[in-house]
């Protein structure tokens, strides 16, 4: 490998960013020289690097997910005995509504300085820092006895939380180019669904222990939930990689404030390293990023379609995850508490299927994401529509309006997550990517304060039993805000189209080695391998 022109510190020509002559010296010898791999052997790699991140993934957000949302199912457990979380509590529709939105609120404030802290500092220690606290937040939700504590715990959960989920978006960035994303994604997003499916399954578990050491039902899933995620919360520090290093150099010591933290064995090894160093050039050369970086990612336009995007498919996700059981209630009231649990979870089996099947195809058309966004929000609006007109005679054809609804939210979130990441990664670079996915995610978590503060119980109308038709006006107003993110997908294509999408100059000038519209080999590959050098680039770069 030949050696840079300039005496200082600076990049190799393969991005290697040296610290003095000599640890330039030493890498000169180690790192490779670039070798194209074959598609099977770089397939084998991902499958390696999938064992290693996408398992933990999975666990924490399904935890994270339980302890968020079980606070919806909590209000109808043992309801009959008076013990549901609205008895215990004294608590008003209002009471639950603004404790919902508590947590949305506090999300909302700090899910952005998380993730540009999470850039900073080890993105594994970061992580493993959410899941503990959310942990022993958790474990706290056992002992309320009043609404003031319920909202209290809420808005702290949401404080303790925020980043977590733009934060595993960026996290994969590091490992992953963008034409991957959307199907690693929809794998660990598959948590959130069984979590869904679970809590309302395990609750009618929990509800059997109602009385046992003085706890009621519900406080015994908290207190489970919670410690759970305590324990989980430790363990990443020795499960989850940190982010990639170049070949043949050695990690830097830590901070002096992390030298307590364990070191964790590295993502790959031997040639998987090679072949992965490969791939993924781009991510081998991050640079610290400056407060004139981060204006340019918050004064871009792209940022606004897809946080509509988002504000739609999120609000009508959490509204159905809080509200789903209060809704399948009033389509049937002579269903038992236990059969509005047991009859919860199949909304998140569906959205799990749809997941699975929607999102590796949305990988390999990636420069068709609007499309399969917009598609899987119509199947959203007609399970809504069902839900909201079919007979109130007939609740089974109503109960199956709930399912298309869970079906045509899984591939949503993924999508438009991965479409941030996609855009931003190429225009900015690592800042660009956990900005954006941070603020389309936080901004675009108004809608989910809007479902849960204004909508369902917020909505006297609606809250009304007496009402024939509950809820109808909540759906339709979620039916409103679905049509704003199939338009916002659109909007985003035709501007892209026409405005394009090129690296922004700063960004460029710190990395004028990468072509600029081949940033790593899975890019290169589709075009030269896999036959979609003369598809329409739509929405692409």
């Amino acid at each position: 490998m030949s050696q840079p022109d300039s005496d200082g510190p600076g990049p190799d020509k393969n991005g290697v960013i040296f610290t003095s002559q000599a640890d330039e010296g030493v890498a000169a010898e180690a790192a490779p020289e670039i070798v194209e791999y074959d598609l099977k052997r770089v397939e084998q790699m991902y499958r390696k690097l999938d064992w290693r991140i996408i398992p933990p993934f999975w666990v924490l957000y399904f935890l994270c997910s339980a302890i968020r949302s079980n606070i919806g199912i909590a209000q109808t457990m043992n309801s009959s005995q008076g013990h549901d979380l609205m008895q215990q509590l004294n608590l008003s529709s209002k009471d639950v509504s603004t404790a919902l939105a508590l947590f949305y609120v506090s999300y909302v404030i700090f899910d952005f300085p998380s993730n540009l802290i999470m850039t900073r500092l080890s993105p594994r220690v970061w992580m493993a820092r959410i899941v503990f606290a959310v942990g022993v937040i958790g474990v706290c939700f056992t002992a309320v006895k009043a609404a003031w504590s319920l909202k209290l715990l809420r808005f702290l959960l949401g404080v303790v939380i925020a980043g977590m989920w733009p934060g595993m978006a960026y996290y994969l960035t590091l490992f992953y180019p963008p034409s991957r994303l959307a199907k690693r994604i929809g794998y660990y997003f598959t948590a959130a669904q069984l979590s869904a499916s679970v809590v309302g399954l395990v609750s009618a578990g929990f509800q059997k222990m109602d009385g046992i050491g003085g706890l009621v039902g519900f406080q015994w899933m908290f207190l489970v939930y919670g410690l759970l995620a305590v324990v989980l919360g430790v363990v990443l520090l020795w499960w989850l990689p940190d982010r990639p290093l170049p070949p043949g150099t050695s990690r830097p010591a830590p901070h002096r404030l992390l030298a307590w933290v364990p070191r964790s064995p590295e993502a790959l090894k031997g040639e998987d390293a090679l072949v992965h160093y490969s791939e993924m050039r781009r991510v081998y050369r991050p640079r610290p990023w400056t407060v004139r970086d981060l204006l340019y990612v918050l004064i871009d336009w792209r940022l606004w379609p897809l946080m509509l995007m988002y504000f739609g498919v999120v609000g009508v996700g959490i509204g159905t995850q809080l509200y789903g059981s209060v809704i399948i209630s009033a389509i049937n009231p002579n269903f038992s508490s236990i059969v509005d649990s047991l009859l919860f979870a199949p909304i998140w089996m569906m959205d799990l299927i749809a997941i699975l099947l929607v999102t590796p195809i949305s990988d390999r058309f990636h420069r068709y994401r609007a499309v399969f966004f917009s598609a899987a929000v119509c199947i959203q609006i007609v399970g809504l529509l069902l839900v909201s007109f079919a007979p109130t005679s007939n609740p089974w054809a109503r109960y199956g309006g709930m399912l298309m609804l869970g079906f045509g939210l899984g591939p949503t979130v993924p999508i438009c997550m991965t479409w941030t990441g996609e855009i931003f990664q190429h225009r900015h670079g690592e800042v660009g990517v956990a900005a954006a996915s941070a603020l389309v995610s936080g901004l675009g978590n108004l809608g989910s304060i809007t479902t849960t503060y204004a909508l369902y119980t917020g909505w006297p109308a609606d809250a009304s039993p007496k009402n024939p038709h509950q809820f109808r006006n909540s759906n339709l107003v979620m039916i409103a805000i679905l049509v704003v993110s199939i338009a916002s997908s659109f909007i985003n294509v035709v501007l892209l189209r026409f405005f394009g999408n090129k690296r922004h100059t700063a960004t460029k000038a710190a990395d004028d080695s990468h072509d600029d519209e081949i940033m790593d080999g899975a890019a290169r590959r589709e075009t030269e391998q896999r036959g979609f050098k003369h598809i329409l680039p739509v929405g692409g770069k």
